[in-house]
Formats: C-alpha cells, structure tokens, sequence
C-alpha cells in the first residue's frame, strides 16, 4: 500500500500558519515605546521587511539543506548528518520539549485568553478550581489531537481549512480601517523618512525592536519536518518555505500599516493585545469582542501545524534509538500515534504549569540558536560537496546563509547579556538529553531505512535547481 502523503498545500499553509501567531499582534507595543522602542513609522516597516529578508534568506538555506539530507525531523535530522548525532539528539529534545511542545501551549493559551470575553467571563475566571482559559487551552490541544489521529489526509485538509479562515480573517482585518472608515478617527502617524528616520534605524533600540520581529516570524523552516512525508519534496519543499514566507513577510507588513494607520503611538505603547485596540477602535466594543474572539479561534491552524511536525522529531528519534523504538511507529493512515500522544501530554502538562511569558522567552532563543546551527551547516555540504541530482541550491551563496547567521548570532548575543538566565535553563535542559543520548542504543547504519527518497537518483549532479527569495 502506497503511503499517504502530504501534499504542496498542506507544506505551504504549515509554513503561514507556524509563522502567524501571537508574534504579529504583540510586537508592535513595544517597538512604538517612547522609553525603549521606536516610535518612527518609516523604521517600524524597514525593520519589519527586514526580518522578512532575514527569514526568507534562512528559507532558502534550510531547502538547499533539506532537500539535500532528505530526511523528516527538521534539525534533529540535520544536525544529526551534518555535525554529530549527539547534537541532533539534543536538538530533537529541545524541539519537543521546547520548540513544538511549548509552542503549541502558548497558542493553546492565547485562544483560551481571547476567547474567554466571548462567553462572558473574566479573565481570572475559574472552573472546578483551574483557570478557565487554561481549560480552553486543554480542550483546544485535545480536539486537534484527535483530528491528527485520523492520519496525513484529515489531518492536512483540517490544516488547510484552517489556514484558509485565518487567511480570510486577516484580509478582512486590513480592509476593516476602509470599511468602517466614518467609525473612528485615523492617527496622525506618517510613513514617509524624515530627519530622524535613519538615526532611529541605525540605533539599539532598533536592533532591540529586531528581537521581537524575529520572534513574529518563527516558524519559516515549518514544512522542513516533513520532507519525508511530502510529494514530491524537491519542487514542494524549497517553494513551500519561499511561497509562504514571502506571503507571511507581505502580511506582516500591511497589517503594521493598518496598526499605524489606526492608532496613535501613544495608544499602542506598551500594549501587548494590539490587534484588540486596533479592532475595538475601528468597530467598536461589541463587534471588535466579537471579531477577536472569533480570530482567536483560527490561531488553533497554529496548533494543528505543530501537532503535524511535532510527530515528526519525534518518530525520527524512535527510529534511531532502541529505547525509543515504539516511538518511530505508524498507523496505515500515516499518524505517528505514540509520537501524537507523547506531543499532546507535555503540552497539557505545560498548559497548567508554566507562565506563558516564560514559555515565550525560552521559545525564542532555543529556536534560534538551532536555526542558526542549521544555516551554517550549509557550509559543510559545499565544502563536502554533497549536493545530489535532488539538491535545490540556496539563492545568493553565500551571502543568504551569511545574513542570517549574522542577524540570528546578534539576537542570541542580545539574549545572553539582557537574560542569561534563558540559556542557563537551556543548560539545564540539554544535560537529561546527553546522558539519554548515551543509554538510548542508537541503531548505527540503520536509521531511517524506511525513508521514502526524493526519487531513485542519488548521484551527484551540476544541474540543479536554483530557487530565489
């Protein structure tokens, strides 16, 4: 029986709906801060196309990458051949412990909090003794489990559908400033580069502001973890992750337009629930309570496509590990069900435990120190000169892997000074992942052997594809 696959769709819409989240709609209040931020509107989109070009340049490293390694897992796999299994493993730990598992706690948690106003209840309000919005979350986590558990053709056609409101959504949030245009009166914001505009752009705040744009747009290397399971990887992959970033950087931007268009810097500084002011300004407190609640639901396309590469690490892993051998296992409908399962309870776990402003400062920093190990692996398959006739070469080498090694070691470097207490409980974490890497029992020269290739050429091969940002 032939196995189900993901198809280009599903890869794209992973790759928008990992990188829209919470990120977008809390940025701006602390970029516009009079004390600490930089309240310009022509700096405020340079450094939001910024952190496009930033991801889309790591975009098309990481296709160069995985369609070179061709495996599921996302760095774990990559890592793993390109460094030393030991790193992989840890990579594979920290991502579902922190980069999937977390994550997906958090957008469970923002749906819970939007959403608790639309039922008429506070938001500290209780039930049987636990917080109401974490209930939410939970239940929010537990359906999206259960449509997983259907396989790859439910579990993507949900992604899809999802996707497609969130999308919607957000189009009729950009139109939302002209359609009610006689309810409110616009800002006095400018867009256009004054005196000013290039010393703000050149000062720390700007680079600080950098931080929380990078942040927003996580989520650019989505599809990388189902290289494995996808059609025909070596056309979907590289314009899945140029496709959707490039959709996602084009979004980011009109939306902070209407932010600015809407309201002043002085009623967005210091605000985390911008897209709220903005809607309740516009459309006014009932509609706008209507509109977000609603929006919030469609953050949960966010949680549907983390639960589908999640699985992924962690079936790789099982199938690398005598210890975690049960985990690398399928049903005929192509859900990683024990992997689902392990996903599911360390999130439910973090739902209830752990502050969500934690879970996104830890978040932020793990993924990019990754990352940044992933993009400057790039080099080593040149130099090894590695690539197969399935290679799709990254645009503009070596400058793309070069700007994003730059940007990501500068966030890390901001990271470490401001919080060093965020790589101290990175510390904490990787070391259970050392001592289980020496006691798991990888299977040398045995992993992967159920991978489906790319196709049945391996051999090396000038003529390959170039994709461009």
């Amino acid at each position: 029986m032939k196995a189900q696959k993901y198809t280009r769709s599903v890869a794209i819409n992973m790759v928008i709906a990992n990188m829209i989240g919470t990120g977008i709609f809390t940025s701006l209040g602390f970029q516009v801060d009079p004390m600490f931020g930089i309240p310009d509107g022509f700096a405020i989109i340079v450094i939001w196309v910024l952190g496009g070009i930033i991801a889309l340049c790591g975009a098309t490293v990481y296709g160069e990458i995985a369609t070179t390694i061709n495996k599921s897992g996302g760095e774990y796999a990559f890592l793993t051949d390109l460094y030393h299994p030991l790193l992989g493993f840890i990579s594979g730990w920290v991502s579902i412990l922190v980069g999937f598992s977390a994550a997906i706690a958090m957008l469970a948690l923002a749906v819970g909090k939007y959403f608790l106003p639309l039922v008429g209840a506070e938001s500290e309000a209780q039930f049987m003794g636990l917080e109401l919005s974490n209930l939410i979350a939970f239940i929010v986590i537990l359906l999206v489990l259960l449509i997983q558990l259907q396989g790859v053709n439910v579990g993507g056609r949900f992604q899809n559908y999802m996707t497609a409101i969130k999308l919607g959504l957000i189009l009729f949030f950009l139109m939302m400033p002209f359609i009610f245009s006689g309810n409110y009166e616009p800002s006095s914001n400018h867009f256009g580069p004054d005196d000013n505009s290039w010393d703000t752009i050149l000062s720390l705040p700007f680079a600080g502001s950098l931080v929380f744009v990078l942040f927003a747009y996580s989520g650019w290397n989505a599809s990388t973890y189902i290289v494995g399971s996808l059609e025909n990887p070596k056309k979907n992959l590289p314009y899945s992750l140029i496709v959707g970033t490039l959709l996602v950087t084009v979004l980011y931007v009109l939306l902070n337009l209407v932010f600015l268009y809407v309201s002043d810097f002085d009623e967005l500084a210091g605000q985390l629930e911008i897209g709220n002011i903005v809607a309740y300004k516009v459309m006014g407190d009932q509609w706008g309570l209507v509109f977000t609640s609603v929006f919030s639901l469609a953050l949960i396309s966010g949680v549907n496509a983390m639960f589908i590469a999640a699985p992924r690490v962690v079936q790789e892993i099982g199938k690398d590990y005598k210890l975690f051998e049960q985990l690398g296992k399928e049903s005929k409908n192509g859900a990683p069900k024990l992997a689902l399962v392990v996903i599911f309870a360390i999130a439910s776990l973090m739902v209830f435990t752990v502050p969500f402003n934690e879970l996104l400062e830890f978040t932020g920093v793990t993924l990019g120190l990754f990352a940044l190990l992933t993009v400057l692996g790039v080099f080593i398959l040149r130099a090894k000169k590695r690539s197969t006739a399935n290679t799709v070469f990254s645009f503009a080498y070596p400058l793309t892997p070069i700007i994003f090694a730059g940007f990501s070691l500068w966030m890390i470097y901001f990271f470490a000074s401001m919080k060093p207490t965020v790589l101290l409980w990175l510390l904490i974490l990787i070391l259970p992942a050392i001592v289980l890497y020496y006691v798991s029992g990888r299977k040398e020269n045995e992993s992967n052997t159920d991978e489906d290739p790319i196709n049945d050429t391996g051999k090396s091969s000038d003529n390959n594809d170039e994709v461009g940002a």
